[in-house]
């Protein structure tokens, strides 16, 4: 007579694995389930979610079945909850008579499986779906059709539809490195490619690997799994194949012959193959590859703007009018590069259009003097006529162009202001080849001129750049290279000295700029376009750096997060409100929830002060 060995002493020695890998590979296992199970996914505590015929069971680290969900389903993916107290996790799974994807809810202390509500039907066949954690903890699923459609949701109540992406066709695989924002999808015929996996900013892709003559991949990837700085995959013939981050890079590890059918992730470096044998653990002798970005606080838009006319990148440089007499009636002025100005209110919806042809940059000062008047006047570049465009602004936030004046530039391109501490306007503008026009504005017999008074330059490209008004600095932007102040007074040398170059808290392009000036010191804020984060430094020297953040996505009051800006603005007004202390408004490259073209995002200062600690 045989010796039959139970299911759940077999379970609770796969469970152990857990914990560490072996040396070799583990003595295989012969028990019936979960171990042979069609998918399987391990969860907190030695539990398993086990997708088969029968449906979906949670089976517990002590081999018996919890509960069971009776459907047909594939493409399991899981995630733990965030804080392992709450003894629980959320699985997606692709119910296959429904051809939708399905959430799950996992209770592991009360051993249940609830059927959360499906995500509304894609409109193609799934052939791939995998889940994201975010940086907000938010849960999201790419679902992916065999023609190459494919959709980001974010999972909630309800459920939300995030982007739609175009990926390679013949996908069947796809996991998601939440660490490193990293979509990888493995495209039959060609290879492993990694794609950004956070929805604020483009599905460009990179390759991981590429079968022949492009790369040295032999045969399919049959399965994925993330692993600390990496992933890990079967190859056509059941073999481990593994890549290591290394920089922009992937570094491939020598592939293991193991003759595997399946393949799970079971956290950290530790994985589990399926053979012929069972359930297997191979040691890996994984070294991590680059470390993941930094972590940066995350602060929710409060407000954003009607999007622009136009789709692509058509949006670009905000301004702020603060109104003297009712701050709730203030004005952000936003550029369209392909139509004019739009001004909105501090709802964000649009109130007035200028057709003044492509701007570039737009900004704003107030109180003015002028002719023995007090003007309120803004300031855009239009790149056709390497001009300046002055608008007029009244009492009630209504613009007037006013006059275009010409500059010696040939390819204008950024601008910024700083009113004079005798109440007169200097306008800074920049050309893409390094240099800068310092011009004074004018006013005789009721004509608007300018008068150039400086001209200095950057190596290489500029755009953004700001004038602080109480200290008389003027901080530009060189995109690539490095932040620099010098001083904003026409009266003294356009001495440039660096504030910081591109690199731990500054991520080329270098784009907008603006100060907040508070009651005890003044904060320069900066876009870091490259990592779509916003560097706050002191606006004096030394220019101590504050720190950084992100604008996330506020799925309650549907507003996705900001990315890739190039232009902001910054007031410390009372405005009222989550703007009491001010507001930053900020372009966003990159519409999503639902797609379409870019607008601007607001931020209350308060959030930002917060997450970063400042002083007033």
């Amino acid at each position: 007579m045989k010796k039959i060995v139970s299911p759940i002493v077999a379970l609770i020695v796969l469970a152990a694995l857990h914990g560490a890998m072996s040396a070799a590979l583990a003595a295989p296992q012969v028990a019936k389930a979960p171990l042979d199970a069609e998918e399987l996914a391990a969860l907190p505590g030695g539990a398993w979610l086990a997708l088969d015929k029968r449906g979906l069971r949670l089976v517990g680290a002590d081999g018996i079945d919890r509960a069971t969900l009776a459907l047909r389903g594939e493409r399991l993916d899981v995630r733990a909850d965030v804080h392992p107290s709450s003894g629980g996790a959320l699985a997606v799974l692709v119910d296959s008579n429904l051809e939708q994807a399905q959430p799950v809810r996992i209770d592991l202390a009360a051993g249940t499986l609830t059927r959360l509500p499906a995500i509304p039907s894609a409109g193609f066949g799934i052939e791939a779906a995998c889940m994201y954690r975010d940086a907000q903890n938010l849960d999201h699923v790419f679902l992916v059709g065999a023609d190459g459609q494919a959709q980001q949701w974010l999972l909630g109540e309800p459920h939300r539809l995030v982007r739609r992406l175009a990926l390679p066709t013949g996908v069947e695989h796809c996991r998601v490195d939440d660490a490193y924002a990293t979509l990888f999808v493995a495209e039959e015929g060609m290879g492993l490619w990694a794609y950004g996996a956070d929805a604020e900013g483009p599905s460009a892709r990179t390759p991981v690997a590429l079968r022949a003559p492009y790369g040295k991949l032999k045969g399919e990837v049959k399965g994925l799994a993330v692993l600390p700085g990496g992933v890990a995959a079967l190859g056509e013939k059941g073999e481990l194949l593994g890549w290591r981050r290394a920089g922009a890079a992937w570094q491939a590890l020598p592939a293991r012959a193991l003759g595997a059918e399946q393949l799970v992730a079971l956290g950290g470096a530790a994985l589990m193959v399926q053979t012929k044998k069972g359930w297997q653990s191979p040691a890996l002798a994984w070294k991590a590859g680059s470390a993941p970005p930094r972590s940066l606080p995350i602060v929710m838009p409060r407000m954003q703007t009607a999007p622009v006319a136009q789709m692509g990148d058509a949006a670009d440089d905000p301004a702020i009018w603060v109104n003297p007499l009712d701050a709730s009636k203030s004005r952000i002025l936003g550029s369209n590069k392909k139509q004019g100005l739009l001004v909105y209110d501090l709802d964000g919806r649009q109130t007035q259009f200028l057709a003044s042809g492509r701007l570039n940059n737009v900004d704003v000062r107030q109180d003015l003097r002028f002719e023995g008047q007090r003007v309120d006047l803004a300031l855009a570049t239009q790149r056709d006529e390497q001009a300046m465009v002055l608008y007029t602004i009244d009492a009630g936030g209504e613009l007037a162009e006013a006059a275009r004046l010409p500059t010696g530039l040939g390819d204008i391109y950024g601008t910024c202001l700083y009113r004079t501490p005798e109440g007169g306007l200097d306008a800074f503008v920049n050309d893409k080849d390094g240099r800068y026009e310092h011009w004074q504005i004018t006013r005789s017999g009721g004509k608007y001129g300018a008068r150039l008074a400086r001209q200095f330059r950057v190596a290489t490209q500029p755009e953004g750049c700001v004038a602080d008004d109480r200290s008389g600095l003027l901080f530009v932007g060189e995109e690539d290279k490095a932040l620099w102040v010098t001083s904003a007074r026409a009266d003294q040398p356009a001495k440039l000295e660096m504030v910081m170059p591109v690199g731990e808290w500054l991520h080329d392009d270098i784009e907008g700029m603006g100060i907040y000036h508070g009651d005890k010191r003044s904060y320069l804020v900066v876009s870091s376009q490259g990592n779509s984060s916003y560097v706050v430094f002191d606006a004096a020297a030394p220019f101590k750096v504050r720190g950084a953040f992100r604008v996330g996505m506020d799925p309650v009051a549907g507003i996705d997060g900001a990315s890739e800006t190039d232009g902001l603005e910054v007031s410390s007004a009372n405005f009222g409100g989550p703007f009491a202390r001010g507001m930053l408004v900020v372009h966003d490259g990159f519409k999503r929830m639902p797609e379409g073209a870019q607008n601007y995002k607001a931020v209350a200062w308060d959030d930002v002060a917060k997450a970063l600690k400042l002083e007033d």
